[in-house]
């Protein structure tokens, strides 16, 4: 199978190709091509240990240049495409809207063109064994009242903010094409993801690198904002399940299935770095949470029901939310460098006009 791999340099994209490549049998997977424009989130240093490969490739390209992808479709003769790229920072759509547009919407419903005009050049055999899956979010769906049951595949999209619109308008182009010309597309929306190489900005990370400078740990209004997190890895092997045995036109919702308050997650990671990383003065990490003005249209709970997964697919998320974060803390204290070098290049884009601090994100 050759896999293009759209945001791949991205978090949860880099992460993918490591599963791809560290838990699947290398049989099944003849290349992965990674394509990227390296936006703020996305960083060569991401995919630095992938670049040893030979079945390796990346290509710093914006999906939006139809040519670039078409000629990469063609020349490697993809036979499946994982999207990942994308805006994702509620933040950041907030402050500058158009480019979550521009990435999101414009840039799948180009994706799509490029990818739907070479499947149409395929033989019969090769259509079939073509899969398109679009990585999505359970944001689109809005926020689900307390007493709600988690929402179903199929549900009614309700986003409140300028991201989680972009990501509803590109999941509707997908489904689309699909009804329209029969695009052989799946779409996955995933709960919020957290492990190794998230940016620092968001919440768990930012969280981690803040209590261990000793900053002030930012939250959001009174921390009752109900979130269900699932440790990248699990997503991963989510996704690989569903690019393998997915319907044709399905949505899969890929989350733990387990939600907890903003509050509660924070005072989880500050018992962590308390048992890990004492502070020198003896004294809690928890001291160091602040109550911050809400952002706007701040979402109370996302909740999204997992059976079909289980019950059509056979999967299930394993890591628990304990163990996920202590392997995180652990990863982010040794991995200081790296840090270091997507907040540089972050301040770089900032001098730029093309990066801006914003909070974090949840």
């Amino acid at each position: 199978m050759k896999i293009l791999v759209t945001g791949g340099a991205g978090f949860i994209g880099s992460n993918f190709c490591d599963y791809c490549f560290s838990n699947e049998p290398l049989s099944m997977i003849e290349k992965i091509i990674v394509i990227d424009k390296l936006g703020y989130s996305g960083s060569i240093e991401n995919i630095k240990e992938l670049q040893k490969r030979d079945n390796f490739v990346f290509i710093q390209a914006d999906i939006c240049d139809q040519k670039i992808v078409s000629n990469i479709l063609f020349e490697e003769k993809i036979n499946a495409i994982v999207h990942f790229a994308a805006e994702s920072h509620v933040d950041r759509s907030i402050d500058n809207p158009e480019i979550f547009v521009q990435s999101n919407v414009l840039g799948t419903f180009k994706l799509l063109e490029s990818s739907f005009h070479y499947v149409s050049s395929l033989s019969r055999k090769e259509r079939e064994k073509f899969r398109f899956v679009h990585i999505s979010t359970d944001e689109v769906y809005g926020s689900i009242p307390l007493e709600a049951p988690p929402v179903k595949e199929g549900g009614v999209y309700d986003p409140s903010s300028p991201y989680s619109a972009s990501k509803a308008a590109s999941d509707h182009f997908v489904l689309a094409y699909h009804k329209t010309y029969g695009f052989p597309a799946i779409i996955t929306h995933s709960s919020n993801n957290y492990g190794p190489r998230q940016h620092p900005e968001k919440m768990i990370p930012h969280m981690i690198c803040n209590a261990l400078e000793e900053k002030e740990l930012p939250v959001y209004g009174k921390g009752l904002n109900v979130r269900d997190w699932i440790y990248v890895e699990d997503h991963c092997a989510g996704i690989w399940r569903v690019l393998n045995r997915g319907r044709l036109g399905g949505v899969y919702h890929i989350a733990k299935g387990k939600g907890m308050t903003n509050f509660e997650l924070v005072q989880k990671i500050c018992s962590q770095l308390d048992e890990l990383f004492p502070r020198s003065s003896g004294r809690k990490y928890a001291e160091l949470i602040r109550f911050v003005i809400d952002r706007p249209g701040h979402d109370l709970r996302y909740a999204i029901d997992v059976a079909k997964m289980k019950n059509e697919l056979g999967w299930e998320a394993q890591v628990e939310l304990e163990d996920g974060l202590r392997k995180t803390i652990l990863w982010y204290v040794q991995h200081k460098e790296w840090i270091q070098s997507v907040l540089d290049r972050g301040y770089l884009l900032k001098r730029q006009g093309l990066y801006r601090s914003v909070g974090n994100n949840a």
